[in-house]
């Protein structure tokens, strides 16, 4: 498994399936982003989510095909659709019972992999890759306004009782979409059910917890983390900020990586540029010196001016009170799952985290972009980690 390497330009690099390289020679103006990699775990390919809101389901297995690097059983290529098949089933099934009241989509929760896999078991994705309508990649938009329609249907009929045949309708309408789920497989010359081939890989579900920072609950307990995705109401570990990011950092020195859930909506995360930053500007003071020009400049410009994409600039210091506010006023949401997988600095020693992403092997960096220290600690929702990621003294505070 290759990992990526040492030094990227942001004016010139070249890239092989998973190596990222300086080159000899740099284009002449702004010297731009300079990374040095100094940590970077063992990782699979990077996959492609396509037009389907599964990046949770991607992240997450993701992650735990890293883990079985690190625990030496070699590379998996796990099916992410198989999760996705049995999150959609289990959550109509609540929908139903809460008359409506939840949410229905193709989004999910890095616990709806560990409850799925725990439940359901899991197979690789060459036996089952979701693709069961004739497209190269994952198209799911049809499929989630179908059976949204058809779930609310099931909850608005005027029979006063459930037919015993909606849910049996539900399998029909994903078996159609990603195709049935198979009940035994061969695979490199066994023969396995889901639930045998998820024992055969070693992993303990129960030995991964999601971690959060907020300021609404208490700190060390548990609490059910209030976002729409959480239609399980799992909880996750609450911790103050300075705490979580020393998990993360704790985690990655030794050799565990990180699945990452976060918001890619803020300004500062530019997948053009390959960047998650925060930079420490006042928009008041820029646009007041020079106001005349300022207004000239055209949107793409002055995000780039202010954003500093350009090159690395000042970071804005993270408060727990700083995320607390973007947390309630919807500033920071959970609409993106990606996964930590090294760390890194630039030319100036600031620390990024290098993020594997799920959207194909495009953007500036083959699929992976850089992190800010500043861009985690503000707009993480929660990571997952194994247990022994954990500092012995944190955790003890959470009784783990």
């Amino acid at each position: 498994m290759k990992k990526l390497t040492t030094i990227l330009t942001l004016f010139g690099f070249i890239f092989s399936a998973h190596t990222f390289a300086q080159e000899d020679e740099k284009s002449e103006g702004p010297e731009g982003y300079i990374f040095t990699n100094t940590i970077e775990l063992d990782v699979s390919p990077v996959e492609n989510q396509y037009r389907s809101s599964t990046c949770w389901s991607f992240s997450a297995l993701s992650f735990f095909e890293s883990e079985l690097m690190r625990m030496g059983k070699g590379e998996y290529d796990l099916s992410e659709m198989f999760i996705v098949h049995h999150n959609y089933a289990d959550k109509a099934k609540k929908y139903v019972r809460m008359h409506g009241s939840l949410e229905l989509a193709g989004g999910g929760a890095f616990h709806d992999v560990t409850d799925i896999f725990k439940e359901y078991g899991i197979v690789p994705d060459q036996i089952y890759s979701g693709k069961n309508i004739g497209e190269e990649n994952h198209i799911h938009s049809e499929m989630d306004y179908v059976i949204k329609a058809y779930v609310d249907a099931v909850v608005e009929n005027k029979n006063r009782k459930l037919s015993p045949a909606w849910f049996e309708g539900l399998e029909g309408i994903l078996n159609a979409y990603l195709g049935e789920i198979p009940k035994e497989f061969e695979y490199e010359g066994k023969t396995y059910t889901p639930i045998s081939f998820a024992a055969s890989l070693g992993l303990n579900m129960d030995d991964y917890v999601e971690l959060g920072s907020f300021m609404h609950h208490p700190f060390y307990e548990a609490f059910i983390l209030e976002v729409p995705d959480n239609w399980r109401w799992g909880t996750i570990y609450n911790l103050p900020i300075d705490e979580m990011g020393a998990v993360i950092d704790y985690a990655l020195n030794k050799g565990y990586t990180v699945a990452w859930g976060t918001d890619m909506s803020e300004k500062g995360f530019s997948w053009k540029n390959g960047l998650a930053i925060v930079p420490d500007y006042n928009v008041v003071d820029l646009s007041g010196t020079e106001k005349e020009k300022w207004e000239k400049l055209t949107k793409a410009e002055k995000e780039a001016s202010l954003y500093k994409f350009d090159e690395p600039g000042e970071e804005k210091e993270i408060t727990q009170e700083m995320r607390q506010k973007v947390f309630d006023n919807y500033s920071m949401t959970d609409d993106h799952g990606m996964h930590i997988t090294g760390m890194a600095e630039d030319q100036k020693g600031n620390k990024y985290y290098i993020v594997k992403n799920s959207w194909g092997e495009g953007g500036k960096y083959n699929g992976y972009l850089y992190a800010s220290e500043a861009f985690v600690l503000l707009n993480t929702i929660d990571i997952m980690v194994h247990k022994d990621a954990i500092p012995d003294k944190i955790r003890r505070k959470l009784n783990l």
